[in-house]
């Protein structure tokens, strides 16, 4: 099966957010509760790399491609996830 490269997705949250928040935060557990999320929102047969490579199988190509993902970011509640992954 081929997979083809649609773009790359900056999922991961940068230091100046977690330094707004002013407290510590176990950051490779919150990027992966981020990656989880856009995985369970992306098309039938689109993964989404830790890398942040997003993966499209021949017949998800286009889906890729139209689907919204700066959407789904947006729509991720950053603050649920940071209170679960404090340290």
């Amino acid at each position: 099966m081929t997979h083809t490269e649609i773009t790359v997705l900056p999922y991961t949250v940068n230091a100046d957010v977690y330094a707004r928040y002013g407290a510590d935060f176990d950051p490779e557990a919150v990027n992966d509760e981020i990656l989880r999320i856009v995985n369970a929102a992306a098309p039938a047969g689109v993964t989404v790399e830790r890398s942040g490579k997003v993966l499209a199988e021949d017949h998800a190509i286009e889906a890729a491609r139209a689907f919204d993902w700066a959407g789904v970011l947006s729509r991720i509640d950053l603050d649920t996830i940071l209170a679960e992954h404090g340290k």
